[in-house]
């Protein structure tokens, strides 16, 4: 229940603060600075307690990195280097900076300047200083492609922070406070988790905030752990996890999650082609506390510069690509050779790269291996090439599960997105279709996948079997002859929720209704009858 309720309270302060912040910055753009400093915090605490962890283990209790000089912090470097990945002075450190800057006391380390004039002149050069130099600090070690340019999109000159010096660092002394002040425990008593839950949170919230723009680079928790345990479905470990598309990294950390992350024995890789996102996601990967030994976050286009060619295949694979991207296809008449697409005998449209997502990581998976990958509707039906792939797919038994999501899951569209699950050793020749449509529930302006729906699907999943309304195993054959309609609605029945009607008492009750009328017909007849008579009476009288 604490940390039930201390994870709603970081909540609430973190947006509220991130707004208030902000200003009149984009909040799109102005995440990196939010996240980046909450990044700084996480790795300069973890750094710290690693170290004092060690000395304490040693018998040295009363030892405490972040007071130690810079010099004495020298002598452990390239030990530091090569278990995390960077290194940090104690002068450098997200509390020393923040201490000094409040007037708290300066850094060691550094001169002494007055708290006010740092502050106020000097800290955004610090504070460059600082990013730089952890980045250097990976500089020809096994870790610098994990670490290089990981805080370049945190401009700390720019005047988005306000148009003069003072201005922008007023701003960032605003978010060391607001970062520094937050609640997130020790690392005894799950800070990790807190770091992890406050940074997937804001990537949430950001993405919502930000529409389409945001929503491509983000997927829904839920709908991240859907796709993960379905890939581990009678697995209690992997190899390697993959994401071609991976956006925030998201969908490799449920992992972590639905397994354990030293149940991912090789590590997580993923690949993502805008730059910022790409920077996001290997702070996402640090704040989980994956070493960087554990992952390899890749910058560029997948379907044309594919970075993990030495690492597959993969054991299990999860993705949520953009859906009806451009991409070269035919322009490029390589690509039909490339050994990813060429089996299928065609590309796919230049105008929806989707099944060439699909087709790269079906490639790429291990034949004991399970892809789960998030689809736009369109790709189960349209005609063309798309088509020519899902025959491809179907005829060599490679689609072992096709299910309908609920709309307006994800930020930025309303669309029902279906997920579509490739095997390469199945045991049947038949597709499972499961319709899900109905399994949400409505919170704020989106539904959600709550834990009791994950299960249902993934039960139906498991199973394999038919239940009326809710999956349907097709023959492979019976595919074919539908001209390779993979819809789960032309498959799995609706349920007809409308009042169902019993003819026997509705014959019934429309018999005693027109026995009813006859009945007040003629007592109308009789009454009209009477009051002519009547009339007929006093018009006689007056004769």
């Amino acid at each position: 229940m604490i940390r039930a309720a201390q994870k709603a309270e970081l909540e609430k302060t973190l947006w509220r603060t991130a707004n208030e912040l902000r200003g009149h910055v984009d909040g799109w753009d102005f995440k990196a600075y939010v996240l980046g400093m909450l990044f700084y915090r996480f790795i300069s605490e973890n750094l710290t307690h690693y170290i004092n962890a060690g000395e304490w283990e040693a018998g040295a209790t009363d030892f405490d990195y972040a007071k130690i000089s810079d010099e004495q912090a020298m002598t452990i470097r390239d030990g530091i280097v090569e278990a995390k990945g960077f290194f940090m002075p104690p002068s450098h450190l997200f509390e020393n900076v923040w201490g000094c800057a409040a007037g708290k006391g300066t850094a060691l380390g550094m001169k002494d300047p007055e708290a006010t004039e740092f502050r106020e002149q000097q800290l955004n050069l610090f504070i460059k200083e600082v990013f730089n130099a952890i980045e250097e600090s990976a500089i020809g070690t096994k870790s610098e492609d994990d670490i290089k340019g990981l805080f370049e999109d945190i401009d700390v000159s720019s005047t988005r922070l306000g148009n003069s010096v003072p201005q922008r660092n007023k701003k960032l002394f605003e978010l060391l406070e607001t970062i520094g002040s937050l609640s997130l425990g020790t690392f005894e008593d799950s800070t990790i988790d807190m770091f992890g839950d406050a940074y997937e949170y804001l990537m949430g919230l950001y993405a919502a905030d930000a529409g389409k723009s945001g929503g491509e680079y983000f997927t829904p928790q839920e709908v991240s752990n859907l796709l993960a345990r379905l890939t581990v479905v009678g697995k209690t470990s992997v190899n390697k996890v993959y994401d071609p598309a991976c956006g925030s990294g998201s969908l490799l950390l449920q992992f972590a999650k639905v397994l354990g992350k030293d149940n991912v024995r090789m590590g997580f890789y993923g690949q993502e082609l805008n730059r910022t996102t790409y920077n996001l996601a290997r702070m996402n990967m640090f704040l989980h506390d994956i070493n960087y030994a554990k992952f390899s976050i890749a910058h560029g286009d997948t379907l044309t510069e594919p970075q993990h060619q030495d690492e597959e295949p993969f054991q299990a694979i999860v993705s949520n690509p953009p859906y009806s991207t451009k991409w070269v296809g035919a322009d490029d008449p390589t690509l039909i050779n490339d050994s990813r697409f060429a089996p299928a005998g065609v590309l796919a449209p230049k105008t929806k790269a989707d099944l060439a997502f699909v087709m790269h990581m079906l490639h790429w998976l291990a034949t004991d291996g399970t892809a789960a990958i998030v689809e736009f509707p369109g790709v189960l039906y349209r005609g063309g090439a798309e088509k020519k792939i899902r025959q491809y797919l179907v005829d060599n038994n490679y689609v072992d599960t096709v299910i309908q999501l609920p709309p307006d899951l994800f930020f930025g569209t309303g669309i029902a997105t279906c997920i579509i699950v490739l095997k390469k050793a199945k045991t049947d020749n038949d597709v499972l279709f499961i319709d899900a449509s109905e399994k949400f529930r409505r919170n704020g302006n989106k539904n959600v996948l709550l834990d009791e729906h994950r299960h249902e699907i993934v039960e139906l999943f498991s199973n394999r079997e038919d239940v009326k309304y809710e999956a349907h195993r097709v023959s492979n054959e019976t595919l074919a002859e539908n001209d390779y309609n993979l819809t789960v609605s032309a498959y799995v029945e609706v349920e007809d929720t409308r009042e169902k009607t019993n003819i026997v008492e509705l014959n019934a009750e429309i018999a005693e209704l027109v026995t009813n009328q006859m009945t007040l017909r003629e007592e109308v007849e009789a009454i009209v009858a009477e009051l002519e008579a009547d009339r007929a009476e006093v018009g006689v009288a007056n004769e």
